[in-house]
């Protein structure tokens, strides 16, 4: 089992102990995680028959995280004017809405997922939680969007962060895995202001994710960026990584 499904599984006991019940839903999850249809039956499956609802959570929750987040929104932030945040392939996660509920600074947050069975299983969640926004002008919002295509939704510069947990993750092991992985990375740095940032949360090792990044986010003639890695910690015995990337239109 690789790193990125063993993480996967264990990130929620309950979903673990049901996808070994369902090995043909996570033979799919194995063979076709960049698909759409993987993905609806994986929350549709997932969410059937649940008295309450439940986050589903890639890797870890919000509070692992916060800590890289909010103060680069406080660098981010700009008078008068919201921040555009992107949880790009949110799945069921809280953390769209976490960001949305804690951060001081105004922020315009867009969860967007392939799925629309996930889209509307967080608008029906949000709607019946009633969940508040820490500064009164922020707004969330929930979207059906495939992340190679987020220049059908956003124009180009006007994204202030995308944050991608496990989303490139789940295409780089997928059969399409780098030229798709690639693709939305171009389309990230497309839609992202010059101050601007995507940040990549994953348990792949630096040796391999810096390069790959590095490459993979050269445009000649047209953009560049910066890469720069922390280390986020080790949760169930998984080190992960928080990659952040920073465009540059080029000279």
């Amino acid at each position: 089992m690789s790193p990125f499904l063993k993480s996967f599984l264990s990130g929620r006991r309950v979903l673990g102990a049901y996808l070994r019940y369902h090995s043909s839903l996570t033979a799919e999850l194995i063979e076709n995680m960049d698909k759409k249809a993987t993905w609806d039956r994986f929350y549709t499956e997932t969410s059937s028959g649940k008295a309450t609802f439940k986050n589903f959570e890639w890797f870890f929750g919000f509070d692992s995280v916060r800590d890289f987040i909010m103060p680069l929104l406080q660098t981010m932030s700009r008078p008068n004017a919201a921040l555009h945040v992107v949880d790009m392939g949110c799945g069921t996660s809280a953390l769209g809405p976490s960001i949305y509920s804690h951060s001081p600074v105004s922020v315009h947050v867009t969860c967007a997922d392939i799925s629309p069975i996930a889209v509307k299983l967080m608008q029906e969640h949000i709607q019946a939680k009633a969940i508040q926004p820490h500064s009164c002008s922020s707004q969330i919002e929930f979207v059906e969007l495939d992340c190679t295509q987020l220049d059908k939704r956003f124009s180009p510069s006007t994204v202030d962060l995308i944050i991608d947990k496990g989303t490139t993750d789940a295409l780089l092991r997928s059969r399409e895995g780098k030229r798709n992985a690639s693709l939305v990375l171009k389309q990230c740095l497309r839609v992202l202001r010059s101050s601007g940032s995507l940040l990549q949360f994953s348990d792949e090792d630096p040796d391999s994710r810096l390069i790959w990044l590095e490459t993979a986010a050269q445009d000649p003639g047209v953009m560049t960026a910066d890469v720069g890695v922390q280390e986020v910690g080790e949760l169930r015995g998984i080190h992960y990584y928080c990659y952040q990337v920073t465009p540059h239109p080029a000279l």
